[in-house]
């Protein structure tokens, strides 16, 4: 039986995806499914660059605009959300093609990862979360060291769901999780697909971050996150941790003065652009596209891209 088809555009922030998706999905009778963790809320348009009804030049976009900034969002709905996204893409007669810059959004869907997201033991996990609010994230976080050290490595502290994931999961099976993810990202997907991970050269890169960050400030970035902050959107919100955002959140309660907050934004942008990068070179079977080998030209680009696809009779 054939397998479906599947085309992924990625790269770091800043790179210039979201114009050549459309002008991919264009060529190949494609719809888009966005890959990124902030465009799919509401309200948070200039923060996340996110792509207007102008650009999107009447091609069918998925997952933009349909959460509420007070709901949380993670890789399971994601893939979810993705997935019958795709269903009804290939019942349209379509090509889906995934783009965003969050690296393991996009490896839940291509390799149809299962992350065991269960009920487990919900005694335990009250159990980790009362030690939590008493003793604090740190102490969780020197738990999962002791028993999982990989995990411990990758998931930050202060992301208490995911560390409480990774020790029940070590409480339930008596092996680390990152065992079981290691064994899931070894999977052989399955699609017949094309990874393209769109690049450009590093100071270039960082001047266009630099200019995005000076654009969204003049778009009115402050007003928007004063906005969500009046209709209670605050630090306890995913939504709100996102770059951009948490940090003119920042400013408005008075921890530093604008100028400071978007040094860190442009500052931790660029980190970002950095591991997004870190994150596609360890990942298998990706097609670089390094701008300057094409002249910064599209349609050189798209060429290239369309070669390819043939090549993997896609």
């Amino acid at each position: 039986m054939d397998r479906k088809k599947l085309v992924i555009l990625t790269g770091p922030t800043a790179v210039g995806k979201t114009r050549l998706s459309v002008k991919l999905a264009k060529e190949i009778g494609g719809e888009i499914i966005s890959a990124d963790s902030m465009q799919v809320y509401r309200h948070m348009d200039i923060g996340s660059a996110k792509i207007t009804k102008e650009e999107m030049e009447g091609i069918p976009h998925y997952l933009v605009d349909i959460l509420d900034p007070k709901e949380n969002f993670n890789v399971f709905l994601f893939q979810k959300l993705a997935k019958k996204a795709m269903e009804q893409i290939y019942e349209n007669g379509h090509i889906p093609i995934l783009v965003g810059g969050t690296g393991f959004y996009i490896q839940s869907v291509l390799y149809d990862i299962d992350f065991e997201e269960n009920e487990g033991d919900s005694a335990y996990r009250k159990e980790l979360e009362a030690l939590s609010a008493e003793k604090g994230a740190a102490y969780l976080h020197d738990m999962l060291k002791k028993v999982d050290a990989r995990s411990a490595e990758q998931i930050h502290e202060n992301n208490v769901k995911r560390v409480i994931r990774a020790l029940e999961y070590y409480h339930q099976t008596g092996t680390p999780i990152s065992g079981h993810n290691d064994t899931e990202r070894a999977k052989e997907s399955p699609y017949d697909f094309c990874y393209f991970v769109l690049n450009d050269r590093r100071e270039l890169l960082y001047e266009r971050i630099e200019k995005r960050v000076d654009q969204m400030l003049s778009d009115g970035l402050v007003k928007e996150v004063q906005k969500l902050k009046e209709t209670g959107c605050s630090m306890e919100h995913i939504s709100m941790q996102g770059l951009g955002y948490k940090e003119i959140l920042g400013y408005l309660d008075g921890q530093y003065d604008l100028e400071r907050a978007v040094y860190l934004i442009k500052r931790d942008t660029r980190h970002f652009a950095k591991r997004q990068l870190t994150w596609f070179n360890r990942e298998r079977d990706v097609i670089f596209i390094n701008k300057e080998a094409f002249d910064r030209q599209d349609e050189k680009i798209l060429a290239y891209m369309k070669e390819c696809m043939k090549n993997r009779n896609i």
